[in-house]
């Protein structure tokens, strides 16, 4: 016992670099050249299967159902039955999640036809179909449930129940860090709270906890809360956080060699180190007073509408710079209003939410390609499900699982095109329809990585962000 208390960190690590813990420290390991028989490469636990197209990916989710007739999926058919019953043309039942399906309801927004791809836009996305040339559509995505909590499982995790690891702790555990002193998986949550399921759509699942997302609160008055001790604790000095540390590690060591097969010390000690390397790092990264006021305005900041998600873009874009792998910025919070779930009345309810994002994806698109990065950096814009051409109560629409909208832009995807249909109604996908599956294998794709070969064996099974699932849309690729 004495020899262990001795020992240095890395001393530890080595001699117990056969269990869990070693196992969940090899990406550091290998990286810093001390473990020759590590299990992994030395950009990560898996390492890349093929050249990847693109080594960082900011992902925009629309939380709560973004209505797909009403921004990207034209459909004049809406226009021409209004108000009438809705009749698909099939003897099947029309039903609602959470409603009647009531008679069919046209967008009440206009669309126009944008750059020379001719994609069609609604007006309430005036900013971002400029941008549209430099967009893959994916025009008939599809979920297995309309309703939120599930949907949003499998749109960030691949499965329908809470437990499994996000999509960016996938890409955390197989790629790693290409910075020391930031987090590899960074969410920026919406100013008025988390989204449905909470933590559990940037969970670590069964992976080891460190690669779960780090929750930053952009707009917070300290974006990084207790990261220094507070001016009042004077009492606290180099001196004594040097003997507290000293203490921590006598306790974690003790720990250690008593609970090898527990990850969660690693994890802990991983986050305290992380911890301290960002107390240096971390205020540059967040400090935006470098930032000139033509790029504040860019973004929205001077415009209360559009500051929150603004700022949480830019910082998506400074993080980017900084080296942070996986950026996920979230519109909207859980609950019924506040996000895109437009129950009560599309007029009303959409043009607010959509103004939010706007001008700040626009200017986060042209800033990207302006610096170089969106050469290397996947921009992906994203809901759980769409909206029903009929109408709920009397212009509010229900949840559809059915066909819903995303795009992706940037390092490898193939500008100004769109993939896949949905009948005249933009009711369901009828023409190359896309599940959450095929989307997840083409973003890991993307970034080197064959998704059936990204597993980990858990409970008996080798567990894949695409289940059993998925193929890449080579389609959509350039």
């Amino acid at each position: 016992m004495q020899r262990l208390m001795n020992l240095s960190r890395r001393e530890l690590f080595s001699l117990v670099s056969g269990g869990i813990c070693g196992i969940a420290l090899a990406q550091v390991l290998a990286r810093d050249g001390l473990c020759d028989n590590a299990t992994s490469t030395a950009n990560g636990l898996i390492g890349m299967h093929h050249p990847p197209r693109a080594k960082q990916v900011i992902q925009l989710f629309m939380n709560g159902g973004a209505s797909q007739m009403d921004l990207f999926d034209y459909k004049p058919e809406l226009e021409k039955w209004h108000g009438q019953k809705f009749d698909p043309g099939s003897d099947e039942r029309v039903e609602a999640a959470t409603s009647e399906a009531g008679n069919v309801l046209a967008s009440p927004f206009k669309f126009m036809q944008h750059g020379n791809c001719g994609r069609w836009v609604s007006d309430q996305l005036h900013h971002l179909s400029a941008h549209v040339d430099k967009m893959a559509f994916l025009m008939a995505m599809t979920s297995r449930t309309n309703v939120h909590g599930p949907a949003s499982y499998l749109m960030n995790t691949g499965f329908l129940l809470p437990g499994f690891p996000a999509m960016g702790a996938w890409i955390s555990y197989g790629l790693g860090s290409l910075c020391d002193n930031l987090p590899t998986f960074v969410v920026l949550p919406d100013s008025r709270g988390l989204p449905y399921n909470q933590r559990g759509n940037f969970s670590a699942g069964f992976l080891p906890m460190m690669h779960q997302g780090t929750i930053i609160r952009g707009n917070a008055a300290a974006i990084l809360p207790d990261l220094k001790p507070p001016a009042s604790a004077s009492f606290i000095t180099s001196d004594s956080e040097a003997d507290g540390l000293a203490l921590l590690k006598k306790f974690n060591i003790q720990h250690l060699t008593e609970n090898q097969h527990d990850p969660r010390l690693d994890a802990r000690i991983r986050a305290y180190e992380l911890a301290a390397r960002m107390q240096l790092s971390a205020p540059e990264a967040f400090d935006l007073s470098d930032e000139s006021q033509d790029t504040l305005n860019n973004y929205g900041m001077d415009n209360p509408q559009t500051e929150d998600f603004g700022r949480s873009c830019l910082l998506s874009r400074r993080l980017i710079e900084k080296g942070v792998r996986f950026v996920q910025v979230w519109s909207g919070a859980n609950g019924p209003t506040g996000n895109w779930d437009n129950h009560a009345s599309i007029l009303n309810e959409l043009p607010p939410i959509a103004t939010t994002i706007d001008k700040p994806v626009a200017a986060l698109l042209s800033d990207l390609e302006a610096r170089g990065l969106l050469d290397e950096t996947l921009v992906l814009w994203n809901t759980e499900f769409g909206r029903m051409p009929f109408s709920q109560g009397s212009e509010g629409r229900d949840h559809n699982g059915g066909a819903f909208v995303g795009w992706m832009a940037g390092a490898g995807v193939k500008p100004g095109i769109a993939y896949g249909q949905t009948d005249p109604w933009a009711w369901r996908a009828v023409e190359n329809a896309t599940s959450t599956y095929d989307f997840h294998a083409t973003v890991l794709h993307l970034l080197g990585i064959d998704h059936e070969k990204l597993t980990v064996r858990h409970d008996g099974a080798d567990r894949r962000l695409t289940d059993v699932h998925g193929r890449v849309i080579h389609e959509i690729l350039a």
